[in-house]
């Protein structure tokens, strides 16, 4: 199976683009959902959660606390490696699962951490879904409500926007409108469609 690792910093519009590549008829594994999948109530991730954090980390449902889970992890970077320890192998074994499982000419592994992770290794080609900053920082409190603070935090344990562009094989600036994201993706998914072919 050939893939397509897609990824962009918070508010970039890195959803818009995998939500264009399904309506295309291409699978999307994303793995921001794997990630949620791997922690939830009575999975192994979420019961050494539950054991290392105590019971603040829980909702009244038994659920992860995200937002204060989110809070403590980026204030503490020696919390967040053990927490990481415990997700991102779990992560990776499901996403190769469901690559490996994908019905479309070529997969998409979607993916805010994919070079940061070593998802990249997954994939044959990788494109990023690029915009300024002070737009990511923009788009993203307008959609999440989150303050400016929590963004920029967020943004810092991401790659830089330079170091994301030098990796990056493909590049889509997503700084105007939806249509013109979508022309930008409509090309490249042609390019996508033949080098799966080969």
């Amino acid at each position: 199976m050939w893939v397509l690792g897609l990824t962009g910093g918070i508010g970039s519009g890195k959803s818009a683009a995998s939500d264009y590549f399904a309506k295309l008829g291409i699978v999307v594994v994303d793995a921001d959902i794997v990630a949620r999948e791997v922690v939830e109530p009575g999975q192994p991730a979420w019961q050494a959660i539950r054991e290392h954090f105590g019971p603040e980390v829980l909702q009244a449902d038994g659920s992860l606390n995200r937002a204060w889970l989110r809070q403590k992890v980026f204030a503490e970077p020696a919390e967040r490696q053990w927490l990481e320890q415990q997700t991102h192998p779990r992560i990776r074994d499901s996403i190769i699962r469901q690559l490996q499982q994908a019905q479309s000419p070529y997969a998409i592994l979607s993916s805010p951490l994919l070079f940061e992770s070593g998802q990249a290794q997954l994939t044959a080609r990788t494109l990023l879904i690029d915009v300024p900053e002070d737009v990511q920082l923009q788009r993203a409190s307008a959609r999440d409500g989150n303050d400016a603070e929590q963004i920029r935090r967020i943004m810092a344990a991401q790659l830089s926007r330079q170091e994301r562009r030098a990796r990056a094989d493909d590049l889509v600036d997503n700084s105007g409108s939806l249509e013109q994201l979508y022309a930008q993706l409509q090309g490249l998914h042609e390019r996508y469609l033949n080098y799966a072919r080969r």
